[in-house]
């Protein structure tokens, strides 16, 4: 590999980078994942959003050049050619997808250089600075003043890369080489069902820290304290022993919690306003350790399965939902608050109080903004269709995935269903992988439910997919009416299952080309997705272990495998177009029946009037 410019006494063979094949290997050995991420919650960020210097690079040369490794300077300074300057000549605006971003980059898929100049001045005598990356689809390896810093994997979770020891005062060169490129054995695999954005999506930032700083933090209720205990937990950055504090507004002065080797846990006696749809009553709570001091918004609430029913806070609850991707005509896979809010409005409008966020962790103030408006959400990880289930590596990526999803929103109130996976076939290794990631969403968080969507047992045409024993809720993906035209086999599938568990129809559909109207049994037109719908939805509450439904799904979505004239590379199974307005005539279909749920729902907690004598 060439060395920087001035310095020839490392040059052996200028060509030697066209035949290295281990390239990447080892920008793997400073992979990190959950336990290395810093929460953000009440910290004032240093926003690295922007523009940002960007190049494609389909060959990895960054990597086998060590593109990282040359100092930024003018061509005419250059000792020999080169193949990339990190000059202002292109430049993406970060968060953003690049596949929206020039018409040439729409299906690019690959490696793609980040390069950011920004300026730092040393705080404090022991401070430290942490990079936070929102989301880099889907692995990234990150690069500060030519050092390599470390690297991380997984499309949809955060993480977090301290910089103190290569930071220089004054101007510093951040990079960071993302590679969306699919493959067989990443999670989710190279065959899925939705685009593959790839950039850094979401926000990044710098976290400017005291020596010891608190790295996690819950809230929440004890499960099974009848409502009338609360836990805190903190863990800090060093194993030091002191003590911490908690103040919970108007519930709980500044009270203390012994912390022994970094880390501490209390229960309280407290009985807080519990967090509903109906009442999404929100607590600030504030944690402080030494110099440092976190915060949040936190609701209370309880949720667990009796039997066949699903219990909020102790009461019978139905949930009634939709599916929702990650998805925008203009933005692609970046969400912004308005686009976030406006899929609620939707939701609301359809009468939910419940989504699916499928298939990936969404943005993380899907859940904060799900606190405060008030729905229920099942949120879960990639492990979709065919997983490489046999691959200990796979399985790492999958588990890591899940643990950073679960350490960035553990404390809000509005996820109540963890998701391991979607549509995979019932296999031994399949039964091992996620029954592993099941026992370790219980690990992580006792106080959630565990789910993962299912598909129907073939031989016994039933629901008795074998990782039920393994979850709390069974969801269940089936296309009757559409893939399958005949309803026949939803009625025999629902009279030969006796699950014993709640059940979430966590996927039934049809297309419809939003405006194309025609006959009931006319594919791909709005008749025919109504027709599905009411049919679906009468045949599904003849069964009362259904609790929940979650529809596919709210919008339209991008995915390249659809290429009928029809759909032209979108999913129309949306109850409302890719222009996330236009309402298809099954919109009004589920909202009506919402609606008569809600209002059953109503009547069944209203106190009953005494009968005559």
């Amino acid at each position: 590999m060439p060395a920087a410019d001035g310095d020839h006494s490392g040059v052996v063979d200028p060509y030697e980078h066209l035949h290295d094949e281990a390239y990447a290997r080892p920008f793997a050995l400073g992979r990190v994942g959950a336990d290395g991420l810093v929460t953000t919650a009440g910290r004032t960020l240093v926003s690295l959003d922007g523009d940002w210097r960007f190049c494609i690079d389909p060959h990895d040369e960054g990597l086998r050049q060590a593109w990282y490794a040359d100092e930024p300077l003018p061509a005419a300074s250059w000792i020999a050619p080169r193949d990339y300057d990190d000059g202002a000549w292109q430049t993406v605006p970060v968060p953003s997808c690049w596949n929206t971003q020039k018409p040439e980059w729409r299906h690019y898929e690959g490696g793609a250089w980040y390069t950011r100049l920004f300026e730092h001045r040393p705080g404090p005598v022991g401070e430290r600075v942490m990079l936070h990356v929102g989301a880099a689809a889907y692995e990234a390896r990150v690069f500060l003043n030519g050092a390599f810093i470390g690297a991380h994997r997984g499309a949809s979770t955060p993480f977090c890369l301290e910089l103190t020891e290569h930071l220089r005062d004054g101007t510093n060169r951040l990079q960071i080489q993302v590679d969306n490129a699919r493959r067989a054995e990443r999670v989710p695999m190279h065959h899925t069902d939705w685009f593959n954005y790839g950039g850094l999506y979401r926000s990044v930032s710098l976290l400017r820290l005291p020596p010891v700083f608190i790295r996690d933090f819950g809230v929440g209720l004890v499960p099974g304290s009848g409502f009338g205990r609360v836990f805190v937990d903190i863990a800090l950055s060093a194993p030091v022993y002191g003590e911490a504090t908690v103040a919970i507004d108007g519930l709980l002065p500044p009270h203390p919690i012994p912390v022994t080797g970094g880390r501490g846990r209390i229960e309280l006696e407290l009985a807080p306003e519990l967090w509903s749809p109906d009442a999404p009553r929100l607590y600030d709570v504030t944690l402080g350790f030494g110099a440092d001091t976190v915060a949040d918004r936190i609701g209370f609430r309880e949720i667990r399965v009796e039997g066949e029913r699903i219990l909020l806070n102790g009461r019978d609850v139905v949930l009634r939902g939709v599916s929702v991707h990650e998805d925008d005509l203009h933005s692609g896979k970046t969400s912004g608050e308005a686009d976030i809010r406006r899929r609620y409005a939707d939701a609301k409008e359809l009468g939910c109080n419940f989504l699916r966020l499928a298939h990936y962790p969404h943005d993380a103030r899907a859940a904060a903004i799900a606190d405060e408006v008030g729905l229920m959400l099942w949120a879960e990880i990639p492990v979709y269709w065919a997983i490489d289930f046999t691959g200990p590596d796979s399985y790492d990526d999958a588990a890591n995935q899940l643990a950073e999803l679960i350490t960035r929103d553990r404390n809000r109130a509005s996820v109540i269903l963890w998701g391991v996976g979607n549509e995979n076939a019932d296999t031994d290794a399949r039964l091992s992988f996620m029954g592993r990631l099941a026992g370790l969403a219980r690990a992580l968080d006792p106080t959630r439910l565990v789910t993962a969507a299912c598909l129907i047992d073939r031989q016994r045409f039933a629901i008795a997919d074998r990782l039920a024993d393994s979850l709390d809720v069974i969801g269940l993906n089936e296309y009757f009416g559409w893939y399958e035209p005949s309803f026949d086999g939803l009625r025999r599938l629902l009279a030969n299952s006796a699950p014993g568990k709640p059940v979430i129809i966590s996927e039934f559909g049809a297309d419809a080309v939003a405006g194309l109207r025609g006959g009931a049994r006319e594919l791909f037109t709005e008749d025919c997705q109504e027709a599905v719908y009411r049919e679906q939805l009468a045949i599904l509450a003849t069964a009362p272990y259904v609790r929940g439904l979650t529809p596919w799904i709210l919008y339209d979505f991008r995915t390249e495998r659809r290429q009928t004239a029809f759909q032209r590379g979108w999913n129309r199974k949306g109850l409302i177009a890719e222009d996330k307005t236009t309402r298809k005539r099954a919109f009004a279909v589920l909202a009506d029946h919402y609606s008569a749920l809600a209002a059953a729902e109503t009547r069944s907690t209203q106190p009953q009037e005494p009968e005559e004598p």
